[in-house]
């Protein structure tokens, strides 16, 4: 699986998704640091990628326009960092990694995660 980290979420993941196995770029080194959600959103289905994020508005746009990918990983806590939460998402990945291959929102908080197929309806 391959992650785009949006602009909302430290560079420092980028790292910790290399170190257990996953291919990771950070959306300040791809694209415009200003860019709207939707370009990205775009720009993770045209390319493969699954956008992780701490932004709701994701979900939101997929909504709209029905589409099934690309899939969402939502991290949801005050405290988004790395060194806080990588156990947890790194084992959540784990447990949705054919969902998210196939199309889904993968919501995560520290007592829960929660999964939504694509495409919303």
């Amino acid at each position: 699986m391959r992650f785009i980290v949006d602009m909302n979420l430290s560079p420092d993941w980028v790292p910790e998704f290399k170190t257990n196995g996953y291919e990771a770029k950070h959306w300040s080194k791809t694209g415009k640091v200003d860019a709207e959600d939707i370009e990205i959103l775009f720009w993770a289905k045209e390319n493969k990628y699954i956008v992780f994020t701490n932004d709701l508005d994701f979900g939101s746009l997929l909504a709209s326009t029905q589409g099934n990918f690309p899939s969402i990983f939502q991290v949801r806590t005050h405290d988004v960092t790395p060194g806080h939460l990588a156990s947890l998402v790194f084992k959540t990945l784990k447990q949705f990694k054919d969902h998210l291959e196939r199309g889904a929102i993968v919501t995560l908080d520290e007592r829960k995660a929660r999964i939504r197929i694509l495409p919303i309806k």
